[in-house]
């Protein structure tokens, strides 16, 4: 793990873009770093006149856009990139996703986690909030990694490849709070069809007891609503409001087909709304109405979803498609702003996760997450300052992982000048092109359910 450096750290001269919510940017600008925590934000000759500045070892930032670490909403860690491609979801899920369950181990699952949270963390995301399995292992890998890691174990009873309860209750009990915090647990729900109201119900009831959150997937394609008025007479938000799902410290995933009124239980309940545009376009589930959930008072956040339904965990890729969805599902060119995008994948994000008052924005106090993305390269001229900024476009329209140049998290450098320091890179992804190996063989022998 990279220290926290002694000094204070300057990143001097940069495009700073704090997301407070209010589209301000200091061009140029400035963020110093005191151990953990964020000192002082502003423009450069502010921030230089900062008791700490003159000591600090300073970055220079010069060509580069300074933002908030980037909160990935909703992960799955996994190995089944570019496999089992041009499917409906529920095909999808039952033929190729649910046997990879069976065949799971935790050593599997591990090295999964590794290789996820390593290549997230290259592209600028500080926070993941991943529903996978044998999650001690995922606990290790974001300790080790660096990052912030909320972990919502797959539960359900309805199949008993997946984690129950009980298993959960043992992660809240042994990891909750790890790596001084970096490391929550949460309770996971796996799509409403493989858990019974029973279960849920208790799942609010375990949450509550431990004072922590909960996620789960909801509305994510229109054959699951459908489904949902067949088997309960509601649609699927009311009935996680009738099962006691829904609520401040609630996560759900997608919501794709939500009616008006499911919006207003959402936004009344205080449950938020994680967006996951590239996983909706593959799997043809459809447009989410993001800009309304939003106008309603929803808290939406922006998650890359699985390894599997992405094909990569590009934060920055995501926001580009997020615009772009809204913009033809509405045919209005106005939504999908970049600023809101901005706001959906850092403030919303954190808001989100209930990480908030930690994290999120550039703000003096909180947590030193910030990310450095450099403008340097052809695909970014002009870049331009003043009446004609275009810094936020740039960031939702033209950014990659691969612009990345350094990551912080709680005032560690965790990526510099684009390569992660905090591990060894090339023995994550041997391990896990091993694990993927070992994984395909396992599911293959499996006998037919």
């Amino acid at each position: 793990m990279a220290a926290v450096t002694e000094r204070p750290t300057l990143i001097r001269g940069g495009i700073v873009l704090p997301m407070e919510g209010d589209r301000v940017a200091h061009d140029p600008g400035s963020v110093l770093m005191t151990g953990e925590t964020i000192a002082a934000v502003g423009a450069v000759v502010e921030v230089d006149a900062h008791p700490a500045a003159a000591a600090a070892e300073v970055i220079d930032a010069a060509g580069c856009a300074v933002i908030p670490g980037l909160h990935n909403g909703h992960l799955h860690s996994g190995l089944l990139r570019g496999t089992a491609e041009s499917m409906a979801l529920w095909e999808w899920l039952q033929n190729h996703v649910d046997p990879a369950h069976r065949a799971l181990t935790p050593e599997i699952a591990e090295a999964a986690s590794y290789m996820a949270y390593a290549e997230g963390l290259r592209g600028g995301t500080t926070s993941v909030l991943d529903m996978w399995r044998f999650m001690e292992g995922s606990a290790r890998a974001a300790e080790e990694i660096g990052i912030r890691a909320t972990l919502a174990p797959y539960t359900a009873d309805r199949y008993d490849w997946f984690e129950t309860l009980e298993t959960n209750r043992r992660l809240l009990e042994s990891h909750h709070g790890a790596a001084d915090g970096r490391v929550r647990i949460w309770v996971g729900l796996e799509h409403m069809f493989y858990c019974s109201p029973e279960m849920c119900r208790a799942a609010a009831e375990l949450a509550a007891e431990f004072d922590t959150g909960l996620h789960t997937h909801s509305s994510e394609s229109i054959w699951e609503v459908q489904e949902c008025l067949r088997q309960f007479g509601r649609r699927p938000v009311e009935e996680f409001y009738n099962r006691g799902v829904l609520g401040e410290r609630t996560v759900v995933a997608h919501g794709v087909w939500l009616d008006d009124r499911e919006v207003s239980l959402m936004a009344e309940t205080g449950t938020a709304l994680v967006h996951c545009p590239c996983s909706n376009m593959k799997l043809a589930s459809g447009p989410a109405r993001i800009g309304y959930y939003r106008s309603q008072g929803v808290t939406v956040g922006l998650g890359t979803d699985g390894e599997k339904e992405n094909n990569n965990l590009d934060m920055l890729e995501e926001m580009k498609f997020a615009s772009l969805l809204a913009k033809v599902a509405a045919l209005d060119p106005v939504v999908g702003d970049p600023w809101d995008v901005l706001d959906m994948a850092t403030r919303s994000g954190a808001a989100a996760l209930g990480l908030g008052d930690a994290t999120g924005t550039l703000t003096a106090g909180k947590d030193a997450d910030v990310v450095t993305v450099d403008l340097s390269g052809l695909h970014f001229v002009p870049v331009l300052h003043g009446r004609d900024f275009n810094a936020p476009a740039h960031l939702v329209f033209t950014a990659s992982a691969r612009d990345v140049s350094d990551v912080w998290v709680r005032g560690r450098r965790l990526v510099a000048a684009g390569r992660v320091v905090s591990v060894d890179v090339s023995a994550v992804a041997a391990r896990a092109q091993a694990a993927a190996e070992e994984l395909f063989e396992r599911r293959a022998a499996l006998a037919p359910i």
